[in-house]
């Protein structure tokens, strides 16, 4: 299922999309039966908002969830802004990884951007571990990718044509399973 719906690049504007056009969320159909009726089934609230303070924040952000009417399990959409299965967006993910490909120390980054380094280090083995799948999804859509040598300059070049989200997005649409 595409569980990342594209174009979405910020907190305010998925905001806006649930307010006013919230059938782009709508999946075609159920991704474990693939029966093609969904229903609205509410939506959960989730912290995504980290970068605001307190008395900005946009917390808890909705995320619709839809109930298939054949087998009602259900399921949820993403806008492209925040990550499946993270706490921090993808902006803040890209952040670390370029600082890492740049050479920087996980302690360095801490230092920079505040966060634990086991969290970074976590995003940083995760996309070596995956970084064959995503490579080879990438460079048969991207070609300009495939004069990449290896981890670090596929990454940079990557990072340079597009935003971790837009590429993270791509790979969800092809089916790949992003973290």
């Amino acid at each position: 299922m595409k569980r990342i719906v594209a174009s979405i690049l910020t907190l305010q504007q998925h905001l806006d999309a649930l307010a006013q056009q919230p059938v782009v969320y709508r999946p075609l159909a159920c991704p474990k039966c693939a029966y093609g009726k969904l229903w609205c089934h509410g939506c959960y609230g989730r912290k995504a908002d980290r970068h605001s303070p307190a008395s900005a924040s946009l917390n808890p952000i909705p995320i619709p969830r839809f109930l298939c009417q054949g087998c009602h399990r259900t399921c949820s959409r993403l806008p492209e802004c925040l990550s499946p299965r993270r706490w921090y967006d993808w902006m803040m993910q890209q952040a670390v990884i370029l600082l890492l490909l740049s050479g920087r120390s996980l302690r360095g980054c801490t230092r920079q951007c505040g966060l634990d380094r086991h969290t970074m280090r976590r995003w940083w083995q995760g996309l070596q571990a995956r970084h064959q799948k995503f490579a080879y999804f990438l460079r048969a859509r991207f070609p300009e990718l495939g004069r990449a040598v290896d981890f670090a300059d596929f990454w940079r070049q990557c990072l340079q044509a597009m935003a971790l989200s837009q590429a993270m997005a791509w790979l969800d649409h092809e089916g790949v399973i992003v973290p």
